[in-house]
């Protein structure tokens, strides 16, 4: 069962009319408690019935909340919070005090990962191995398998294969956005190269991160997705709105080798919405198949931005590739070590348009391998990551091993 941190709640309101014999203007009855409780980082979702000309939610204190007809109440803070909701219309206009009580959970939650809701590569060399598939595999179980490996404690690498390929995933509760503050980190796999570490640049395959707050209150990952705009946001060369189609590998293609790493040139075909085409080349190090197995189309899409290709081949004959770390704001993007740099604020999310929004908080995170690059025996470039976490819940004490175990 999956577990739905949505808490749901309707303002029901009830128009009751007066006798013939009074006044014929309807008097309105709310009728709603006076008080609420809900535990911290849960949604309250306020959904009056009554249409207004116009709906305010503030604090007691006067301070501005929302104008939207619904109001989602949302805190991490315990305590009593005192509430107004004034519908400001001619005919019918009202006021309502309420208040909500905002009390520690009583399951602690965990600052991990949950749920996985989505797993959808793209087509690369340890897709089918990372996670593994196996016959009669279906999205749901690969899914699963990926939840398997990221929930929890667990720090099971997964791979997202090349370009778009993206997990969703979730937390018990929802990651509240704080002022000022990192909210969540993400471990992937980069390092840096060993002889020249202060460059940056060694394996670092930035994924791009997007978030979703369930303003719909289903527990679905159905709701607007926002990018979190990372230092190559703005550059010049990072496409937006881009689009690139994987097809199946045509079983009467012309099989040939290119040098002595790559054993199937054209092995998986893909084309763009800029018009470009190329391929996905097959290894000698990997021999199962790169396309998912469990995916029954012959193609499929993967959509996003784009970001600049990172990779230089310092060799000049392609035995020796540097991919150069991004700045800040991806995954798999700098060593795990560096928590600063792998550590990501709501704050930092854009609309479509690059237009910044602001979030409370959000209930699913989705991570996509960032650039469409492929560096010769090295691969295709994806992001890889292992587990998420929750920067504002405490992940308990590290405790040293007993030396005498």
């Amino acid at each position: 069962m999956i577990y739905r941190p949505t808490y749901y709640y309707t303002l029901l309101l009830i128009t009751l009319l007066m006798s013939s014999c009074q006044s014929e203007l309807p008097m309105v009855s709310l009728g709603i408690d006076e008080t609420y409780h809900i535990a911290r980082m849960q949604k309250l979702l306020l959904q009056p019935a009554f249409t207004g000309h116009q709906y305010r939610w503030s604090t007691a204190d006067g301070r501005l909340l929302s104008t939207d007809r619904d109001y989602i109440f949302l805190s991490d803070k315990e305590g009593r919070h005192n509430l107004v909701l004034d519908i400001i219309d001619d005919e019918t206009p009202y006021h309502h005090e309420f208040t909500v009580n905002v009390m520690h959970e009583e399951i602690e939650y965990s600052p991990y990962i949950s749920h996985v809701y989505e797993y959808r590569p793209a087509p690369g060399q340890f897709i089918n191995e990372m996670p593994k598939y196996e016959p009669g595999d279906t999205e749901a179980s690969m899914a699963q398998k990926a939840e398997d490996c990221i929930s929890g404690k667990n720090d099971i690498m997964i791979s997202l294969g090349a370009y778009g390929g993206y997990v969703t995933f979730g937390f018990d509760h929802t990651v509240i956005n704080v002022p000022g503050e990192k909210d969540f980190r993400i471990w992937g796999n980069a390092f840096y190269e060993l002889l020249n570490p202060e460059k940056k640049g060694g394996s670092c395959e930035p994924g791009i991160v997007w978030v979703s707050y369930d303003t719909n209150c289903n527990g679905l990952p159905d709701d607007p997705w926002y990018e979190l705009a990372g230092s190559h946001y703005y550059n010049m060369h990072t496409k937006h709105n881009y689009a690139l189609t994987y097809h199946a590998p045509d079983p009467d293609r012309k099989i040939y080798s290119q040098g002595p790493f790559i054993n199937d040139v054209e092995y998986i075909r893909w084309t763009d919405s800029n018009d470009s085409t190329g391929y996905i080349h097959r290894n000698t190090f990997h021999s199962q198949d790169y396309y998912p197995k469990w995916l029954d189309e012959q193609s499929y899409t993967l959509s996003g931005s784009c970001l600049p290709r990172n990779a230089y081949d310092t060799s000049g004959n392609g035995t020796y590739y540097i991919l150069q770390s991004f700045d800040w704001g991806y995954v798999d993007n700098h060593p795990n070590d560096l928590a600063d740099l792998n550590s990501f604020d709501i704050s930092w999310a854009v609309d479509n348009d690059g237009n910044k929004v602001h979030l409370p908080g959000v209930d699913f995170i989705r991570v996509q391998t960032g650039i469409n690059q492929y560096c010769g025996w090295i691969g295709e470039t994806s992001t890889e990551l292992s587990k998420a976490a929750d920067l504002h819940i405490n992940t308990g004490p590290i405790i040293p091993p007993d030396p005498l175990e």
